[in-house]
């Protein structure tokens, strides 16, 4: 009993952050971030963001209630910083501001805003210290429910890896026109997606 219930909570888990992170939703923006490198590079960067991602789901995971409360900042005030983050990447993609490779190495690109807050945002985290408060408290086993979380998590982002690494064959159908509509839509989602979020931080400040 004790494992099948386990394994639901990783079921659980699982589904959750993958509705959440919406990896549809987020290859147009990767793919128009990553179009100007080369097909391994491209690759590489699909793993490096979901390496970046899965630390930071990690690290809030375990420690992300005590980073908050000894920072003292609230989870709406994280939702608002992570809206506005996106919201200036948004603006970038939608006027075509294209940036000189010395101004936003591979690294900075893997780091912000792919593997956060576009992947590893403040849903995905908010999400992730609830299922820890779960699994903590939960009449199972703790250790056996920490464990169900932990691999959930992995197995989310070596998907996730594995989804953005196979997305890049789209750049070389859809050719450079096709790079920069994909550029425009995923800028116009991604704004949407920003506004959403600063708006309901607001709403969460207000209602607090």
């Amino acid at each position: 009993m004790s494992t099948i219930s386990a394994l639901t909570f990783g079921i659980q888990v699982f589904v959750t952050l993958i509705v959440i992170i919406d990896p549809p939703g987020v290859m147009p923006i990767f793919l128009s971030l990553v179009s100007k490198y080369s097909v391994e590079e491209q690759r590489r960067l699909a793993w490096k963001t979901a390496s970046v991602s899965l630390l930071v789901i990690i690290v809030f995971a375990l420690f992300g209630q005590l980073i908050l409360d000894y920072l003292k900042i609230s989870l709406p005030a994280l939702q608002g910083a992570g809206g506005l983050l996106l919201l200036l990447v948004a603006l970038d993609l939608l006027i075509g501001n294209e940036r000189k490779p010395a101004d936003e190495s591979d690294v900075n690109v893997a780091l912000v805003p792919l593997g956060t807050p576009l992947l590893a945002g403040p849903g995905a985290i908010v999400a992730t210290i609830i299922f820890v408060k779960q699994a903590t408290s939960s009449s199972t086993s703790s250790v056996a429910m920490m464990a169900a979380l932990l691999v959930a998590i992995v197995i989310l982002h070596l998907f996730l890896g594995l989804v953005l690494a196979y997305s890049t064959g789209i750049i070389k159908i859809i050719k450079k026109s096709g790079v920069t509509l994909i550029a425009r839509i995923a800028g116009l989602l991604l704004a949407a997606i920003a506004v959403q979020m600063i708006a309901d931080s607001v709403r969460a400040f207000i209602n607090a």
